[in-house]
């Protein structure tokens, strides 16, 4: 549901936050009080393009946000927001914001993240439809009549099993197109794997090994100087005129003599024992470093031959040897399914055949409950649109094999149909489709008609009305109020009304005002109950004493 709505500087909008309730939410108030601003920052936020002459007389930007409680949403909400890089929803609610400046600069947000208009579109059809004199009507789509039709008759379940197997004979059908290809291209590609798959598997090549071939190749090109400072450090060490280890023998003749003239030097000579000891280890050491160490061209010669190897095979294939290794072995599976490529021809030739089958057999079964279905559907709803004043209407629900679709080649994953809702409001005219409907009223009563006889089924959230009351009045006003409520037992309801009747049985009422304050004209909106609300009630009904009391009558039956 939609929770909150803050809206600053559109149209004669300073700044307002409306909270709005579960249920049915009434909105009335005078004409031209500005009712329709509520509507233009919605489509704002649900990401309809901005028009610059709605931002606010001397304001340099305009803003809409809006929280959504969206706790209970069917639409895969998490993963379209992690696959879109946006910030995860909490608390159950999802922050939309918008803002556009004079200059023509837009920004929208999800959540906080920085998205774009098409993102906040797509929210916008899982959380909002809005029915009236504007462009956001999801069921004015055939794919949302049909889906729609589908809900009623319960066949969700075989559609979904249905665009299942449009799934797999796409895949299956991508498999065949890669391997028909022209001979001479089929030769060339079998030539260049071949080719591939010798190269890597030749070279024999083991997971790190580059980075161990080059460290040993670095040191065999430096094993002249290596042995060279190896024999320096023994000849300072012990093999040199003035010898490190001799002059330390020296020190030590002195030290003792100290000791024996002073005990308290004992740690000074205890101190040079350890010295002279890690000396001679040090000897040692470089001792053996210095037999292991030699000249050997041959060596090197093939430490690089082998590192110049590795490097053509990563520069040729991929940065890395691991991907090469990797490389190397998707070849290897590619190769096999090309010289099997007749084999796995006549396999995938024998799969798709069957799955054709299947497919057909399950998108004509899905059509035949189609077509048994959209009669009672038919009939649902043009009960409702009698009781909305429609007396002597027809609605038709048109199914038909879809074109371009009627194929397992082709087929749809929402099945083989095209569907259209028809509606005829008077007498001797012919069904037209509804988005051909010209009166917004007549549009907005035959939405009303559908939602109540789907309310169970349809998964948007938010129906927002707008002159759902148009040329209506006395028993059909009653009427479009009480099916406002039934709707409203599953969804949250925001009716723009200037019926009595319909504003009665809201579970919410909310009134637009318009006011001037320092010389400017600013629109607020306020929830009323209590005495406000028969004030508001009243006023609709002509205003006096007995509109009053009509006004209190009206809310006791509720």
């Amino acid at each position: 549901m939609l929770s909150t709505l803050r809206i600053k500087n559109l149209a004669l909008v300073a700044d307002l936050t409306v909270e709005l309730q579960p249920g049915f939410n009434a909105i009335t108030g005078e004409t031209g009080a500005g009712k329709s601003i509520l509507l233009g920052a919605l489509q704002l936020v649900l990401g309809e393009r901005a028009d610059r002459g709605s931002l606010r007389a001397g304001a340099d930007q305009c803003s809409v946000e809006a929280v959504f409680e969206v706790s209970g949403l069917r639409a895969p909400l998490t993963g379209f927001l992690a696959d879109n890089g946006l910030e995860p929803c909490e608390n159950g609610q999802l922050v939309l914001k918008r803002a556009f400046t004079a200059a023509g600069a837009n920004r929208q947000f999800v959540n906080g993240s920085p998205t774009t208009l098409a993102t906040l579109a797509t929210l916008g059809t899982w959380l909002v439809d809005l029915h009236g004199p504007h462009e956001h009507q999801s069921l004015l789509q055939p794919a949302r009549q049909l889906a729609l039709l589908d809900a009623f008759a319960g066949l969700s379940p075989r559609r979904d099993a249905f665009a299942e197997l449009v799934r797999r004979r796409t895949l299956l059908g991508r498999e065949k197109a890669e391997l028909i290809v022209d001979e001479a291209t089929y030769a060339r590609e079998l030539d260049l794997l071949r080719f591939q798959v010798r190269e890597i598997t030749d070279a024999r090549l083991q997971p790190g090994e580059d980075e161990l071939i080059e460290a040993e190749h670095h040191r065999a090109s430096n094993d002249a100087r290596l042995l060279e400072l190896a024999h320096g450090a023994l000849e300072g060490l012990s093999e040199g005129e003035d010898p490190v280890i001799s002059r330390l023998a020296q020190v030590g003749r002195a030290l003792h003599e100290l000791r024996r003239l002073d005990p308290t030097a004992t740690p000074l000579t205890v101190t040079l024992d350890q010295a002279a000891d890690t000396l001679r280890e040090l000897q040692q050491a470089v001792t053996r470093y210095a037999e292991a160490a030699e000249v050997d061209p041959a060596r090197r010669a093939v430490l690089e031959e082998r590192l110049n190897l590795l490097h053509g095979l990563r520069r040729k294939y991929a940065p890395t040897l691991s991907d090469v290794i990797a490389f190397g072995a998707d070849a290897v599976q590619k190769l096999a399914v090309l010289e099997g490529r007749d084999a796995e021809l006549a396999r995938l030739q024998a799969a798709l055949g069957r799955l054709d089958h299947e497919l057909l057999a399950a998108g004509n079964g899905l059509s035949a409950e189609r077509r048994q279905h959209a009669p009672r559907l038919a009939r649902a709803v043009g009960r409702e649109l009698s009781a909305l004043g429609f007396r002597q209407s027809g609605l038709e629900i048109r199914l038909q094999p879809a074109v371009g679709r009627d194929t397992p080649e082709t087929a749809d994953p929402t099945g083989m149909d095209s569907c259209e809702f028809l509606f005829a409001p008077n007498p001797g005219e012919p069904a037209r489709p509804l988005r051909a409907i010209a009166s917004s009223g007549e549009l907005a009563r035959v939405m009303l008609a559908f939602k109540t006889v789907l309310a169970a089924e349809d998964e948007v959230p938010v129906l927002v009305f707008d002159e759902v009351d148009a040329n209506v009045g006395g028993e059909t006003a009653g009427a479009v109020g009480a099916r406002m409520a039934r709707i409203a037992l599953q969804h949250q309801v925001l009716c723009i009304t200037h019926l009595a009747a319909v504003a009665a049985l809201g579970a919410a009422h909310h009134v637009v005002t318009k006011d001037v304050e320092a010389g400017r004209t600013i629109s607020r909106i306020e929830p009323v109950t209590g005495a406000a609300r028969i004030d508001e009630l009243a006023r609709m009904l002509g205003g006096g004493a007995a509109a009053r009391r009509h006004a209190e009558s009206m809310l006791k039956a509720v």
